[in-house]
This record gives C-alpha cells, sequence and structure tokens, in this order.
C-alpha cells in the first residue's frame, strides 16, 4: 500500500496537466486517436504508443486502483456475526489495446481482488487474487458511414441504466462474458447481438472459467435523438440457468426477458423509465414476471450549490401463490452490485420502493447526496431477496409486506480525472416483515471509496 501511494503522488503532477484524458465505464469504449499529436509526456505515450511510422498501428495502455472500508452493525439484521473492526477491499484492473489499422483491435485486461478483514470465508467475488477478466478481437467492416463490428472473446456486457446488465461495478470484481457479439453502429442507432456464456468468478489465479450452467444471449437496440426522447432503447434477452433458487423451490430456468426504455434531459428536468416482462419456464412451471421503473429529477439550476431534487421508483414482481403452475418472481438478471446503495442489502425482486433524494453541489469537485428509499414486498407469498439472487428471506409464515426503510448520506470528492473518493452512512431501519423473519435488528453501514485511473 506505501509503494502504491508513493506512486501515486509521482504520478499526479504529470497528470494533471493531462486533463484531456477521459476515462468511461467501459475502459474498452476509450478512444485516444487525438493524442497522435499530442505525446509531449510519457503519460500521453502510453495512452497513444504509435507502433507503425504512420502511426495506424498503435497500442494504449491503462489501469486502476480502487480501495473500500466497510463496517456494518448487525449485518444481516442481527442474523449474521458481529465484525467490530470492519474490512477492507482492493482492487487492481490493467488493460492494453492493440490497433492494427481501422479494421482490427485486440483488447485484454487483467482484474485482481483482495479482501482482508472479513470475518467469515470471502467469497469469490470479494477474493480473487489474479485473473483475465478480458480478452476480445473486434473486426471492424466500415460500410460507407456506418460501422459493423464483430467481438469475440471475453468481454464486459453493459447496457442501459444497468439495472438488467451490468459490469458490476459496486462489488470487489466486475463480471464479463465469454463469447460473440455484433455490433452496428450509425449515427443515431446502435444495435447489438450477442451470444455468451457468463465467466464464473473462482478464487484461484488465472482459473475463471464459462460457466456452462448460465447461458446469456440477446439483442439490444439504442435509438438516441429520435423525438420526443433523447434515448429510446428496445431490447430481448434469453437466459438460461441449470440450476436457479427462489421461494418457490429449485430448478432449471429458462426466461426471456422483452424490455423498453425511455431517456431524456431537458435543461432541469431529466427522466429515465423503464419496464419488461418475463416469460419462460422454471422447472415444469411458466414465469410471468414484470418490472417498471422510474428516475425523475429537477435541477435548480440559478440558486446555491445547484440541487437537484429527484425521485425513483420501482415496482417488480414477485409470487403470486405457493405451490401452483407459474412463477411470479422477477429475475434480474446480471443487475449492478449496489443497487440500493453502497451497502447493497436488497436484491430488486418482489419489490415495491419510493426513493426521494437530494443531490448539492457543494463546489465544483464536492458533491453531497442524501436519498431515503421505503422498502415493501411486491407479493405476501415470497421473500426478499440478494441483489445477487439469493434468497435472503422466506415469505412463507409471513403476513407483512412492510420490510423497512433505508437513510443513505454520501459524499462525493472528484478533484481531478484520476481520483475518485467517496463516504458513506447507510442506516437500515427494519419494518415488521424483517421482525417476523429473523432478529430484525437496524443496520449501519460505513464505507470508503478511494480510486485511481490511469
Amino acid at each position: 500500500m506505501k509503494k502504491i501511494l508513493i506512486s501515486l503522488l509521482v504520478l499526479l503532477p504529470i497528470m494533471v496537466k493531462a486533463q484531456n484524458i477521459k476515462f468511461k465505464q467501459l475502459r474498452y469504449d476509450e478512444d485516444y486517436q487525438h493524442l497522435a499529436t499530442d505525446t509531449n509526456t510519457w503519460y500521453k505515450k502510453i495512452k497513444f504508443l504509435p507502433l507503425s511510422s504512420n502511426k495506424k498501428v498503435y497500442a494504449s495502455f491503462g489501469g486502476e486502483f480502487r480501495t473500500q472500508y466497510f463496517k456494518y452493525t448487525n449485518p444481516d439484521w442481527g442474523d449474521a456475526v458481529q465484525d467490530n473492526d470492519g474490512f477492507v477491499l482492493s482492487r487492481y484492473l490493467f488493460h492494453g489495446d492493440l490497433h492494427v489499422g481501422k479494421g482490427l483491435r485486440a483488447f485484454v485486461q487483467l482484474q485482481g481482488g483482495m479482501s482482508n478483514g472479513e470475518i467469515e470465508e470471502p467469497s469469490p467475488v470479494n477474493q480473487n487474487p489474479l485473473d483475465l477478466h478480458q480478452a476480445f478481437v473486434d473486426i471492424n467492416l466500415p460500410i460507407q458511414e456506418n460501422t459493423i463490428v464483430l467481438r469475440l472473446g471475453r468481454q464486459e456486457i453493459s447496457y442501459g441504466s444497468q439495472r438488467i446488465v451490468s459490469v458490476r461495478e459496486a462489488p470487489n470484481n466486475r463480471q464479463s462474458f465469454d463469447g460473440a457479439k455484433l455490433i452496428f453502429n450509425s449515427n443515431k442507432i446502435r444495435l447489438d447481438a450477442f451470444f455468451t456464456n457468463y465467466v464464473q468468478v473462482k478464487k484461484g489465479i488465472f482459473d475463471d472459467d464459462p460457466s456452462k450452467a448460465i447461458r446469456f444471449w440477446g439483442a439490444y437496440g439504442a435509438l438516441s435523438k429520435l423525438l420526443p426522447f433523447d434515448n429510446l432503447d428496445v431490447y430481448y434477452f434469453g437466459y438460461k440457468r441449470k440450476s436457479s433458487a427462489f421461494d418457490e423451490g429449485k430448478g432449471q430456468e429458462m426466461r426471456h426477458s422483452l424490455g423498453l426504455r425511455a431517456a431524456r434531459s431537458y435543461a432541469r428536468f431529466q427522466y429515465d423509465t423503464e419496464g419488461l416482462y418475463q416469460f419462460g419456464n422454471f422447472s415444469g412451471k411458466d414465469i410471468s414476471a414484470w418490472t417498471m421503473s422510474a428516475n425523475l429529477s429537477y435541477s435548480l439550476i440559478n440558486v446555491p450549490y445547484q440541487p437537484k431534487i429527484g425521485l425513483k421508483t420501482e415496482a417488480i414482481s414477485g409470487d403470486k401463490v405457493y405451490g401452483d403452475e407459474e412463477l411470479n418472481t422477477f429475475n434480474p438478471l446480471f443487475p449492478r452490485g449496489g443497487y440500493f446503495g453502497l451497502a447493497a442489502l436488497i436484491g430488486p425482486a418482489n419489490l415495491f420502493d419510493i426513493h426521494p433524494y437530494l443531490e448539492i453541489s457543494l463546489s465544483k469537485t464536492i458533491t453531497f447526496i442524501q436519498d431515503y428509499d421505503v422498502f415493501w414486498r411486491m407479493q405476501k407469498n415470497d421473500g426478499i431477496y440478494a441483489v445477487n439472487g439469493r434468497l435472503l428471506y422466506s415469505g412463507k409464515n409471513t403476513i407483512s409486506k412492510y420490510i423497512g426503510a433505508q437513510l443513505g448520506s454520501t459524499l462525493e470528492y472528484v478533484p481531478t480525472n484520476y481520483l475518485y473518493f467517496r463516504a458513506e452512512f447507510t442506516w437500515f431501519n427494519s419494518g415488521s416483515y424483517l421482525k417476523e423473519s429473523g432478529s430484525g435488528k437496524d443496520i449501519t453501514m460505513l464505507g470508503a471509496t478511494a480510486t485511481f485511473k490511469f
């Protein structure tokens, strides 16, 4: 850790002079061709390293180091072992990107995640010392002003608001898929079609394998600047899992998802809405599940601190009747890890929530966020689930739908493009359902995050 901090102090002055470097969540989407005539520092040279005299063959390198500290009081609402000291998670990412003209590109990314101080045995998501996270080849076929890209290999996949398919940024290790993707890009339309196997994270070194038990395929269309929307997304996802578990039982799952998302940002008002229906088969039962969500916000531009007032809400189906011939529990597939805040206490299944929030810009680099999220079960005959889909508590022998309320306070500090700091405090006030199902104690979480990208 000490060596890393010293390296940051050495690198930071050089990087501050290179503020035209912009990072993206999907690092393979970054493009540094604009540095072809501006490599006056060694740092810019590693972002654009020409390998031919005409600079059409070039390489780019980058990475990330993130460390986090967490301390929970009454984990799992008092039903897990109490840790009085907290624990530390560290994640390392390093990638190389090779471009051979406009027709061929290869991208490789390594990932390592370490956990220190957890009382129980860390999961592979937290503890995975070193593995091949991404390794794919792009074959580009330019067609007039459009492009078609065939991507083959291990890759991250992320779509829309990341409610259904995400990189899983919040947990210690991000997720990836092995397979093929065909991408069509034009001025206002992007169409993807893909067929993949989920990459199962394991605790060893270079042992993550594509899981034959989890298969994922689909098509995603993103239309931009189509009035009255800034973005209109239409998609289909197919999902097959050899063994899934719900409050209803266990069995093989074949699920199809049809979704529509619309978003727009006006001068002050923004909205992001999404609806999705799922059908298929689970252990001989028909699947009929759905979700609807909305994120509405209004920014006060000409007042001190430029506050943004927002309201999020989600309605997510749960199973209606135990033991019948239909499963109504929604499957969020591969959602973002911190779905309802960094504490990540509840996942998006059998849920209804109302979530007002307030964002205040204390300065150009500091933002304060206050939010309050109230949760109910959508159906009494179903339990509540973790973000990864694991059943937390059953709905059997329970009456109340009220799960509880979560108060979160977050302070974000972004001094440069390369550094990100976050401190968060969460208090979950347990409701009557949690008291029926288990100990039902209130949870508090203190978290701190520091991220360095290059």
